[in-house]
């Protein structure tokens, strides 16, 4: 903005040289622009000014923001990191234990079909074997 204001005290300097008499409408009128286009310059000047004030206030809160917001994030990435590690599956489904090999599959609670014949992917074995009658028998007087 320097140069600005320099044109305007380079332009008031101008007419103060050239002697204008104030009492003449026509130097009155030249004299009027040139101290409102002082003010003018001085106004854009203070604008200026707290313009890069308030740009450099913005960046230091948007500095400040983004730490808080690692850490806050970075916080919350562990939480998450650790709930994985403590529920590896997720809800809606069961966990099952093959009985021929011992690996735990999942499977999703709305397809379970016990009657269908499910292939364990570990052993390739049947998840669900068919109780003999008696194995049954008993099953249920243990539940009783």
């Amino acid at each position: 903005m320097s140069k600005l204001t320099d044109r305007i005290s380079y332009l008031q300097g101008l007419a103060e040289g050239m002697k204008l008499n104030a009492e003449k409408d026509s130097n009155r009128l030249i004299l009027g622009i040139l101290e409102v286009l002082g003010e003018v310059g001085d106004s854009i000047d203070a604008l200026a000014d707290a313009h890069a004030e308030l740009s450099d206030y913005v960046e230091s809160i948007d500095e400040d923001l983004a730490d808080l917001e690692a850490d806050l994030y970075d916080d919350e990435d562990e939480d998450l990191a650790d709930e994985d590690d403590d529920e590896d599956y997720e809800e809606g489904f069961i966990e099952y234990e093959c009985p021929h090999c011992g690996h735990v599959i999942q499977i999703d609670e709305d397809d379970v079909d016990f009657d269908e014949d499910a292939k364990c992917p570990e052993c390739g074995k049947e998840l669900f074997p068919e109780l003999p009658e008696d194995a049954e028998e008993e099953s249920e007087d243990d539940e009783k």
